[in-house]
């Protein structure tokens, strides 16, 4: 597993550059998962991929890191992709994922001194969480065989700018105050200034650096919107920012008819079901 340890602070010169650096730097999991992941190391005999599983779902950059681990050790004759965590899980075993896995870095130590840092990073992973809760609600109404799958997407589809809040926090914090001042700043134009990057390009450049499945890369590629699976995500994680702060945002309209086209459903019965899911 990386083991580097990374504290950037002037933006790199490329998309490579970018990914090269964060592919090779070990990613820290929120205080709760490592804590998590030593009881249950003290009583593996009782630990199956399900629990691992259900333990490693609930962080998002934990997931990525069992996902990126599991992507490299797959012996190349197994030609299915691990889709999941569990499925990961399953084809690694449990003894081995706990030798791979020892104890964990955490956000809350990493980011110990940026506590403007560590609240910015807190507010994505809530946010990522409520965007992969409503994805779920979505995939389930549609009947989606790939529910699972929709809401991992959701959970990771920003995990880019995780790992930015993580490995570089004072260009995260610099771009979030810009949009911050300006809110009608598009994100991909301050991203650009402030990274010489985009992160949508960086995640997707990470996600075939790290091997990840090819149905994962799809759904949380925003150009692939089209796509049911995909517009699920997109718009769990739409309606996971314009209500990030309550539900008076002046975008919620046009959420609610978005996904209620999605859903068939009627503008009132979809905005009911969304209050339902988010409960």
């Amino acid at each position: 597993m990386p083991t580097s340890v990374l504290a950037i602070t002037d933006p790199l010169p490329s998309l490579a550059a970018w990914t090269d650096c964060f592919r090779n730097a070990d990613i820290p999991v929120m205080t709760a998962t490592a804590v998590a992941l030593e009881a249950m190391r003290a009583n593996e005999d009782d630990v199956d991929a399900n629990l691992v599983g259900e333990m490693t779902a609930s962080d998002p950059l934990m997931t990525l890191k069992v996902m990126a681990h599991a992507a490299s050790v797959r012996p190349q004759r197994i030609v299915t992709e691990t889709e999941t965590v569990t499925a990961a899980l399953v084809m690694m075993g449990i003894s081995p994922f706990f030798r791979a896995f020892g104890p964990q870095p955490t956000v809350e130590e990493r980011l110990h001194d940026a506590p403007e840092a560590l609240s910015g990073l807190q507010e994505v992973l809530r946010r990522a969480h409520r965007a992969a809760n409503f994805a779920l609600g979505f995939a389930v109404h549609r009947m989606d065989h790939d529910a699972a799958v929709i809401h991992q997407a959701a959970l990771l589809h920003d995990f880019a700018e995780m790992l930015l809040w993580c490995h570089a926090p004072a260009l995260a914090l610099h771009i979030f105050r810009e949009q911050r001042a300006d809110p009608a700043l598009r994100s991909s134009v301050v991203q650009q200034a402030v990274l010489k990057v985009q992160l949508p390009d960086l995640q997707q450049s990470l996600m075939h650096a790290w091997r990840l499945p090819q149905l994962l890369k799809d759904i949380t590629n925003d150009r692939h919107a089209e796509h049911p699976s995909a517009k699920s995500v997109v718009l769990a994680i739409r309606l996971a920012r314009h209500t990030a702060h309550g539900w008076d945002n002046a975008a919620l309209p046009d959420d609610v008819h978005d996904i209620g086209s999605l859903l068939n459903l009627s503008d009132a019965a979809t905005l009911q079901l969304l209050h339902e899911l988010d409960t």
